[in-house]
């Protein structure tokens, strides 16, 4: 049985066309307007899924960099430290190498050694106790405000592996270092060392077998910075790669989110020619003169 067709069938298969046709306009004017593939998951639940990952991937990545960045500020602390602590050393290094020459010094030059010595161990605590954003480097988990004692050189860092920055998913570095590997502790100190090579030439007594020490003390030194070194190394190309990472994300991230403004541009301006064209086609297939309307 074939049905009727009414004037009443006609127009609402009219209307449900037009607005058909408004609202893929209005689609892809809001596509142009903000430059956004959808506006609501329901829009596009595929591409929604695969944004959704995109995003998290990204926040991952984010935090890995922030991981970076303090994890570089903490081992660029320790190094320019050890940097600092090293040429300290050598000076002492130096001057024990004056005072060793006792039959040539006056009891005034020994005593000038003597001061700039025990200057130079102040000066070597200081960097032994230089902290980042409020925590010692060289104290590594403890909360202690300063890593040695002024006082008794003893050591307050804390037992454990250290302080560490996870830089990737399956990557972590220590950004601080063991200050009692570095500078001795106590009695063994580099700084007692100092202090009592500055007594012994005080007391007239012979030095030059403390360069022994003092050579230790540098070595042990120039060991900490080399480590520290290859840890920054490894943050500077973890921070490359985690770079290198993010953009990547970001140009997936457009692909899947962002339209093409040219190609939206072409969609809309065919889009209204047919809203128009389907306009102009209504208006002339449902014109009603008064016999249809009697009818």
């Amino acid at each position: 049985m074939i049905g009727r067709i009414t004037t009443s069938t006609m127009t609402q298969q009219s209307l449900r066309t037009l607005q058909t046709n408004l609202a893929d306009r209005a689609r892809l004017q809001d596509q142009a307007a903000s430059q956004r593939a959808f506006r609501s998951p329901s829009d596009d639940p595929a591409a929604a899924a695969t944004a959704l990952g995109v995003h998290g991937d990204q926040a991952r990545v984010a935090q890995f960099a922030r991981n970076l960045s303090d994890g570089m500020a903490w081992v660029t602390t320790v190094d320019t430290a050890l940097g600092a602590s090293a040429d300290l050393l050598n000076r002492a290094r130096d001057l024990t190498a004056q005072g060793a020459n006792s039959g040539a010094l006056s009891p005034t030059a020994r005593e000038s050694i003597a001061q700039e010595l025990e200057s130079i161990s102040a000066e070597l605590l200081a960097k032994a106790n230089t902290r980042v954003l409020g925590r010692s480097v060289f104290a590594g988990t403890s909360d202690a405000g300063a890593a040695f004692d002024p006082t008794t050189f003893s050591f307050n860092g804390g037992a454990g592996d250290g302080v560490h920055r996870r830089i990737s998913e399956n990557e972590t570095v220590r950004v601080d270092f063991d200050g009692a590997q570095a500078f001795g502790e106590g009695a063994d100190s580099a700084f007692a060392l100092l202090n009592d090579i500055a007594a012994e030439l005080r007391s007239g007594a012979e030095v030059g077998s403390r360069l022994g020490d003092i050579d230790a003390r540098l070595k042990d030194v120039t060991a900490a910075r080399g480590s520290t070194g290859a840890r920054q190394v490894q943050i500077e190309r973890a921070s490359a790669q985690n770079l290198s990472s993010s953009i990547d994300l970001e140009a997936r991230r457009a692909e899947v989110e962002n339209v093409d403004s040219l190609e939206v541009l072409v969609h809309l301006q065919s889009a209204e020619l047919v809203f128009q064209s389907a306009l102009q086609v209504t208006a002339r297939s449902l014109q009603t003169n008064l016999m249809e309307f009697l009818r």
